[in-house]
């Protein structure tokens, strides 16, 4: 995606859930934040594997339905 920095900013809107994963070679850690930079719940830590990723996936839809949150970036 060839965007602005201030085309990136404008897809954050307050229907946003924002997820940063911090990738390890064994273990990641992922969090989330709504648009304001508010964490919300508590962070993920999910190993390198198959049942790792769909725990991952798992945790981001119920972060989401959780707070209400109809689009997210990851």
């Amino acid at each position: 995606m060839n965007c602005t920095q201030n085309e990136k900013l404008n897809q954050v809107t307050p229907h946003t859930l924002i997820v940063g994963v911090d990738i390890a070679k064994f273990k990641h850690v992922a969090r989330a934040q709504d648009d304001r930079g508010k964490i919300l719940g508590k962070s993920l830590v999910f190993t390198n594997t198959k049942e790792g990723f769909e725990a991952f996936f798992s945790w981001l839809e119920e972060m989401q339905h959780k707070h209400k949150k109809s689009d997210v970036l990851v």
